[in-house]
């Protein structure tokens, strides 16, 4: 860890570099990392500084109900200490449009920072709604102020009350993108203002699982292609779970749906998705699956391992 400052009430940046002093890999909005901790804990955290420095930034709220992530980062690491990271890798990436509505609530301002360093280079109009529960409390307000050409809209809950979604998001605008990022509360909110818009317009990132409900929890068959192993996935087991068993190694971390890292290619079969990172077509199309927490609306599943 090269640096750290803070940002808010609660929320740590840190500054990450090489210890060879090279660049570490370039990376694009929307991305995130893998942090292993010294404890032994793996999370995920959005890269929230500029692509173009060899430096990666991440920002990492004190959770009050921490399972000991933050907990670690904020209480016991200091500038110097080491540290593993995985990634990049980017399951929010920034679309093309003719403009921009961000919508952030709280830390979930992390991937978006980026996204709109992007946009107003580029010169394209950008709207940003930002809410918190206090101002004190929401982080980077000085860089969002610098950024050139957009429309911002900073809301601290006990100031203004919650976001006014129905005034950006009431009627559909024609070439508009829309990316939210937050509390579940905000995502649910979000997504149900834009059922009425087109397919494709609303991109989102949760930082956790959303409330859906759960899959059967019927049997199915596996083929591995590479190995034409077969394997059978029973009702009470996941994917990933069988898998492994059978010394499969794939790369997994939250367990949850949220994080994208079990995604593997489905060959043939229809996937029963249950994640929050596949957008609509993803899902429509059935060529990837997550692993950890989705299963098979067909007898037989054949993956690309």
């Amino acid at each position: 860890m090269a640096a750290a400052s803070v940002e808010a009430d609660g929320v740590l940046s840190l500054h990450l570099a090489s210890l060879s002093g090279s660049a570490l890999p370039r990376w694009t909005p929307g991305a995130h990392i893998d942090v292993i901790l010294p404890n032994g804990l793996v999370r995920q955290y959005s890269l929230c500084g500029d692509p173009d420095l060899a430096t990666w930034r991440i920002g990492v709220l004190r959770e009050p109900a921490s399972r000991g992530g933050s907990k670690c980062i904020h209480d016991e690491m200091a500038v110097g200490d080491r540290i593993q990271l995985a990634g990049p890798r980017n399951n929010f990436k920034l679309v093309d449009a003719e403009r921009y509505l961000f919508i952030a609530g709280g830390i979930g301002i992390t991937p978006i920072l980026a996204m709109i360093r992007q946009v107003a280079a580029a010169g394209l109009p950008w709207t940003l709604l930002y809410g918190g529960r206090t101002r004190s409390s929401m982080a980077f307000l000085d860089e969002i102020a610098g950024f050139a050409g957009g429309d911002v809209h900073i809301a601290p809950q006990d100031e203004c009350g919650l976001l006014d979604l129905q005034r950006f998001l009431g009627q559909q605008q024609q070439g508009m993108a829309v990316f939210c990022c937050g509390p579940g509360p905000l995502i649910d909110a979000v997504e149900d203002k834009c059922r009425t818009w087109m397919p494709g317009s609303l991109h989102r990132e949760r930082f956790a699982p959303s409330n859906r409900p759960p899959l059967p929890k019927g049997a199915f068959e596996v083929e591995l292609a590479r190995s034409r192993q077969r394997l059978t996935v029973p009702a009470h087991r996941s994917l990933l779970a069988v898998l492994q068993e059978a010394g499969h190694s794939v790369t997994h971390s939250c367990t949850a749906g949220i994080c994208g890292t079990c995604l593997v290619k489905v060959l043939a079969g229809v996937p029963q998705h249950n994640d929050d990172v596949l957008s609509d077509e993803e899902r429509e199309a059935g060529g990837v699956m997550l692993v950890c927490v989705s299963r098979s609306d067909s007898e037989l599943l054949v993956l690309d391992l």
